[in-house]
């Protein structure tokens, strides 16, 4: 069995630092991590080496914006468009939208699936099943009940892990236990519940709240609403947007302090800006403005993001002053934990999938492993 030998001189495995040390991989599988010199290795890595990074929130990139070209070439192209930011696995992202959108969305996975194309560990559906009053951008006229297809459309068993946000307030608690037991992951988000229809929610099988802070009903004296819940709640995870435009950086910190590393995940709610910075959007008629790498509507709606991975990894360890583990911990291993997957993904160990990626103290990806292959080739 050919192997491949890394060196690389930092290495963050997912629980520690170490040093100078050889990543040994055959196939697809991580067969070892031992000491050794740049001189016994098949290729030498920048300053830092860490788990590649997993985004379960990721509406476009490369241009291209799942909504409007819901096919395989899309999501080859948002891989390969992120890849260069250090994301080696994903969970592709279709903002509220007809139900034959949504089908296009899940048969194109499914092409990724049948081709047992590494990098794409399902598909987050992101509505349609939200509260109007916390829409956001998503469109009002296609925002609805679960109905029998959609319901089916969740449970196939062709298009990898489901991620499915909705508000628990216009979902009955049947449905979202149904789901559960059917392996769906059950988020949060685009919601004005109260403290307990979101904690009922849990209880019928949630354990996810969409961008934290962002669409959704606040903490207030006497209702905690979704915010309090999320950080109430011990055995939930939580995605946070952390551009410096989403959320205050008080609030990223008492979120890193109530959820800890171990439950907060750094997400992108990227649109179709990475690796084309002057893509122009227009979505659901309107035109998304770039600014200041903020995203908005006219009204000044934030309208998703231009963030990239090694971006919120960098923003989190500087602005947030978090150590630089914790911040690459929060972008790998913990959504890793959220899927189920920390036992495949999200350390760089011996009989892990072998993704990693290598930065140099600009933040700059060198190198993106995804099951034992470059994606930057």
């Amino acid at each position: 069995m050919a192997t491949t030998r890394y060196f690389c001189k930092n290495l963050y495995n997912g629980e520690n630092w170490q040093q100078n040390r050889l990543i040994i991989v055959a196939q697809d599988i991580i067969q070892d991590v031992i000491d050794g010199t740049p001189e016994q290795a098949d290729k030498v890595l920048s300053s830092y080496t860490t788990p590649g990074f997993i985004d379960t929130q990721v509406n476009g990139g490369g241009g291209e914006l799942f909504n409007h070209t819901p096919t395989a070439d899309t999501l080859m192209r948002m891989l390969r468009a992120h890849a260069k930011f250090g994301t080696t696995q994903m969970l592709p992202t279709l903002i509220t939208d007809n139900y034959a959108c949504m089908q296009a969305a899940a048969d194109a996975m499914a092409s990724m699936q049948d081709m047992h194309l590494k990098g794409f560990i399902g598909i987050h559906f992101e509505g349609p099943h939200l509260s109007l009053p916390k829409r956001g951008i998503h469109p009002a006229k296609q925002i609805r009940p679960i109905s029998n297809k959609e319901m089916s459309l969740f449970c196939r068993k062709d298009i990898g892990q489901v991620l499915l946000t909705l508000a628990p307030e216009t979902v009955p608690l049947e449905q979202i236990h149904a789901l559960q037991e059917a392996g769906v992951i059950i988020s949060l988000g685009h919601s004005n519940a109260t403290y307990t229809q979101a904690l009922s929610a849990i209880d019928a099988g949630a354990t996810g709240f969409t961008h934290l802070f962002n669409a959704m009903s606040m903490s207030k004296a006497r209702d905690p609403g979704v915010v309090g819940t999320a950080l109430d709640t011990e055995n939930t995870f939580a995605g946070i947007i952390v551009d410096t435009h989403h959320v205050h950086q008080a609030n990223c910190q008492i979120a890193i302090k109530c959820k800890t590393p171990d439950r907060l995940m750094l997400v992108t709610d990227a649109m179709n800006h990475a690796d084309a910075p002057e893509a122009e959007l227009i979505f659901n008629g309107e035109q998304i403005v770039l600014e200041n790498g903020k995203l908005t509507t006219p009204d000044g709606t934030l309208a998703g993001s231009a963030l990239d991975m090694i971006t919120a990894v960098k923003n989190t360890h500087q602005w947030l002053n978090v150590p630089l583990e914790i911040a690459l911990q929060m972008a790998s291993t913990s959504p890793a934990a959220f899927l189920g997957l920390s036992k495949k993904l999200g350390k760089v160990k011996a009989g892990f999938q072998a993704d990693f990626v290598s930065f140099d103290d600009n933040y700059k990806v060198n190198t993106a492993i995804c099951a034992g292959k470059s994606l930057l080739s």
